[in-house]
């Protein structure tokens, strides 16, 4: 997230001085000719400016959520290119105005003092309305290109903030700043930044359909670059550079830099350095002399530039199409399922749809030759509606709706011509998981014996005053627990007493209930004597024994095994690599290697029905796992186990980021291998 908040950090913080700037001169040239009274006027102006780039900013988003992916990918270039052609026209005027800005602001506001107040606010308002406008659509295009707005919002924010900060030291001359070398540096870095946008903008025009060569790769280092990698993250964040660039990306990128840094570069060179001057109105410049008009209340105005705004940005969303044009009502029902469907066209498509019957029902687009499923909506309630996307290609396609407590019914198919080949996922049933829930329940028994035989050992180990002993038994014993992470859910309460952790206990180490493996770790490696941890190791072999012996009669959701292939590594990301679940040991990454054991384990079982649904996944996910693996292995010498915290800050950095791209090569999995009613 942070890596992306970066540019719009830079962009909220140049537009947020240019603006503030403004804003401060207006103010100041009005209190120097004793005009206070007209201050609310800048204000309001100030106001609507606001008000117009956040409206701007919510049809950005609205109106492009109503689009086909295609459309959403060819209208989000356009505006990256055109981002990038105010951003660089931004850079070049500053370049130049930095100097006069001032004198040009009180030449305007000295005119606008003779027009009357509508001036002032107009004045105010075009003054700050490029600014946000050009903030707005640089924030949108920042925040299509990172997959997520919480880092370009939050770095607009702090830039904008800080901004605010500078133009109030200046407005009270407490900070001085040369602001021809301010926007020089910042501009020169937004160049960079803009060829990034442009490089991306370019490559969604490709996407979608607008410009050739979406396959005409000049650059592949997928296989040789970690895109989980920091540095990876940082680059593509911050300059919108990845391993995998078409020619024309590279060739806009490339081209655009040595263009526009040349000019820019010349024209710092050509122009002599001035000191930037402050420029205040003259002394005993008189205020104009108003005319006395008929008073209307003080918050008319600036509820209207507020308002005025909201309502036009509303009416644009509601006119775009939050419908598409070419959505279909499909009806579902106990009954009847598809009523009103017609073969679509090929694309990315919006079905409506609406449950005319009196249950609630599961709604599926299928192949109907293979069950496979395009896209669902689950629990759609008797008389609401819904809207299902969906990418359609040339094949077969029908409705199966399963009410609740009903039998499936499905529509008659129709049959699509041309547009390429669209993913669908072949439905899994209890029935398809059965055979690897019981492989790996085999699996959890034969570990559940090797546990309660070491956790016998440790505890005989402390019983006789062997602490270096136990200390090896320990680890030996706890990675064969953490090798069984998919079961954790369905050991019940045994989970807690085996391995809980002291989060969330009132006395911490010292809590009465905090036993386990954790308890008697802490014990041994802060030096507690043999008699006192005697009781604590006792405890976690009765406790082991005690689910070896309830796991055969405990209930095993199938339905959990997909979900624990991503699971069991986020647990290890947040507790293991983090060093959090530690107490002394030091072996965080012995218990992350087991959990990689135990996710590999999981796999296995599942490697037949992934296969089948997705060719790809499995290669990728082997080639992450074994990544993560020689990480691991190189924090492992003889019998001892390099600390979390005593790992230099590169390897560690690709031990998460590794981590951290395995993870979400896994994400699809539950998605594949969900139980569908379809089925």
């Amino acid at each position: 997230m942070w890596d992306d908040a970066f540019p719009s950090f830079l962009i909220g913080l140049r537009e947020g001085l240019e603006a503030g700037l403004i804003v401060s001169i207006l103010v100041a040239t009005l209190v120097r000719a004793e005009a206070k009274s007209r201050l609310p006027q800048v204000w309001t102006g100030v106001l609507a400016a606001v008000a117009l780039a956040m409206s701007f900013g919510a049809v950005l988003t609205f109106t492009a959520a109503s689009m086909s992916g295609t459309a959403q990918e060819a209208f989000g270039g356009t505006l990256s290119v055109v981002a990038v052609a105010f951003v660089t026209a931004m850079v070049f005027w500053m370049r130049r105005s930095a100097r006069s800005l001032s004198g040009e602001i009180k030449e305007k506001v000295t005119g606008a003092l003779a027009m009357g107040a509508g001036m002032l606010v107009v004045t105010s308002f075009l003054a700050v309305g490029r600014e946000g406008l050009e903030t707005a659509l640089f924030l949108w295009t920042t925040a299509r290109a990172a997959g997520e707005s919480a880092g370009p919002m939050i770095g607009a924010g702090v830039g904008i903030v800080i901004a605010a900060g500078l133009c109030w030291g200046l407005y009270r001359r407490v900070l001085k700043i040369n602001l021809t070398k301010f926007f020089t540096a910042t501009g020169a870095v937004l160049i960079v930044i803009a060829a990034g946008v442009l490089g991306y903008g370019l490559r969604d025009l490709q996407e979608g359909g607008v410009l050739p060569g979406k396959s005409a790769y000049a650059v592949d280092l997928s296989q040789s670059i970690d895109p989980g990698a920091w540095y990876s993250t940082l680059v593509q964040g911050v300059f919108n550079l990845t391993p995998t660039m078409t020619w024309l990306q590279v060739v806009a990128y490339v081209g655009y830099l040595a263009v526009v840094m040349t000019l820019f570069v010349r024209g710092v060179r050509t122009v002599a350095e001035k000191p930037a001057k402050a420029a205040e109105p003259a002394e005993g410049e008189p205020a104009a002399a108003g005319v006395p008009a008929r008073r209307r209340p003080a918050w008319v105005v600036p509820v209207a530039v507020v308002a005025v705004p909201a309502v036009i940005a509303g009416a644009v969303v509601a006119l775009s199409g939050s419908k598409p044009a070419d959505a279909q009502t499909v009806a579902v029902s106990e009954k009847e399922c598809g009523k009103g469907f017609s073969a679509p066209k090929p694309g990315r498509q919006t079905f409506q749809m609406h449950n005319t019957g009196d249950k609630a029902s599961e709604v599926y687009l299928i192949d109907p030759a293979s069950n496979a499923v395009y896209g669902e909506i689950e629990g759609l309630a008797p008389g609401t509606t819904r809207d299902l996307v969906a990418t359609v290609a040339g094949g077969s396609y029908a409705w199966r709706c399963v009410p609740t407590g009903g039998k499936a019914v499905t529509s008659a198919s129709v049959r699509v011509s041309g547009g390429g080949a669209a993913k669908a996922v072949v439905p899994v049933s209890e029935a398809d998981l059965a055979a690897p829930l019981t492989a790996y329940k085999s699996y959890v028994n034969q570990n559940l014996a090797t546990l309660v035989a070491q956790t016998k050992q440790l505890s005989d180990d402390i019983a006789g005053g062997n602490l270096d002993a136990a200390r090896t038994d320990w680890l030996t014993a706890h990675r064969t627990y953490s090798s069984l992470g998919a079961a954790y859910g369905t050991f019940q309460d045994f989970d807690k007493k085996i391995n809980g952790r002291t989060a969330g206990r009132p006395d911490g180490v010292n809590d009465k209930d905090f036993t386990g493996f954790h308890r008697v770790e802490y014990g041994l490696w802060h030096g507690q004597a043999a008699g006192d941890l005697a009781a604590p190791a006792a405890r976690l072999a009765e406790d082991a024994a005690g689910l070896q012996k309830a796991f055969p009669t405990q209930d095993f959701d199938p339905g959990d095994l997909p979900l624990r292939t991503h699971e069991i590594l986020e647990n290890t990301l947040q507790f293991e690599l983090t060093g959090d679940a530690d107490q002394g040991s030091g072996t965080s990454l012995a218990t992350a290697d087991a959990n990689l054991a135990g996710t590999r384990e999981l796999l296995g079982v599942l490697r037949p029905l992934l296969a089948s649904r997705d060719a790809q996944l499995l290669p990728r996910v082997d080639g992450d796992i074994d990544r993560v693996q020689k990480l691991l292995d190189a924090a492992h010498h003889d019998q001892a186990w390099t600390p979390v915290d005593k790992l230099d800050a590169t390897a560690r950095a690709r031990l998460n980021g590794a981590t951290g791209q395995l993870l979400e090569d896994l994400a699809p999995v539950p998605d594949l291998l969900e139980i569908r009613k379809s089925a």
